[in-house]
């Protein structure tokens, strides 16, 4: 993954999603890109054409807090996204880098999942892979050739459309995510391994990795077609796992009541003379 202009990179793509109407301003017949063109970003930002065009090329650097809310407001951001073009603009002073660790989650973390046996937890590293889970959270997830990799069973994993129902929503959150991994540690080796390989095997994720989209995991409601139980709409909370930076504790529940919590049910008594509750990969 190349960081020489990822500040650039980022505006780039951004302006390129923005319809002019959007933003009050005429769609014109003679339009040669389909988003904003460079002076209008400029000028809806306050800021030179000049000195819009050399922090897209690169050659500036360094622009204020001020400027970056600007572009931020020019450009429609939401707050993630705003959150990453200040990382990108302004990044702190690097501290000097520790070696990568394998990454491991807590007994303490282990032990509260498995206190949950009617409720599907897993727990994600940086890159969406499966660090852990409970009984109802491997069951969930099982079955599939990428189960402990996120990522690629969205977009490598043969059945992944059948899994997902919605899947065209599934990977632009999916890639969202890793976008916002990439934004805290591009250096990160494993995942330039995962964007380099998906670049490669994956049409749909090249295209939606050049978007440069920003969707922090922490809400929602999906919907799994599971090739034991069936349908099942499932809302989950994402939780950052404060004492491993990185790490998120993704927990599942059914509506009370619903189809898909008598569906979870079920899930759990057919697994639950399976081996092994918890993992840490």
């Amino acid at each position: 993954m190349a960081r020489e202009n990822a500040l650039g990179e980022f505006l780039r793509a951004r302006r390129a999603q923005v319809r002019p109407a959007d933003l009050g301003l005429p769609a014109g017949s003679g339009r040669r890109v389909a988003g904003l063109r460079r002076e209008e970003v400029a000028l809806l930002a306050g800021v030179s054409t000049d000195y819009y065009v050399r922090l897209e090329q690169g050659r500036e650097r360094h622009p204020s807090a001020q400027v970056l809310d600007a572009l931020a407001r020019a450009l429609d951001l939401d707050g993630e996204a705003t959150d990453h073009l200040h990382r990108l603009g302004r990044p702190a002073a690097a501290p000097r880098r520790r070696p990568r660790r394998r990454e491991q989650v807590g007994p303490n973390l282990l032990r509260l999942m498995d206190g949950w046996p009617g409720t599907p937890a897993v727990v994600l590293g940086r890159c969406l892979t499966v660090l852990a889970h409970n009984a109802l959270g491997k069951a969930l997830f099982d079955g599939h050739t990428h189960s402990g990799d996120l990522v690629r069973l969205v977009f490598l994993d043969p059945d992944a459309r059948e899994f997902y129902p919605d899947w065209e929503r599934v990977a632009v959150n999916t890639v969202g995510g890793l976008r916002a991994a990439a934004g805290i540690d591009p250096d990160d080796p494993r995942l330039i391994e995962t964007v380099g390989e998906l670049s490669v095997k994956s049409e749909a994720f090249r295209t939606l990795w050049a978007r440069h989209d920003i969707r922090q995991k922490t809400q929602e409601t999906k919907r799994f077609r599971h090739r034991l139980v069936g349908e099942l709409t499932l809302s989950y909370e994402a939780l950052t796992v404060n004492s491993a930076p990185g790490q998120q504790l993704v927990v599942y529940q059914a509506e009370p009541g619903s189809p898909s919590e008598a569906a979870l049910t079920l899930l759990g008594s057919l697994t639950a003379e399976s081996a092994p509750q918890n993992v840490n990969r």
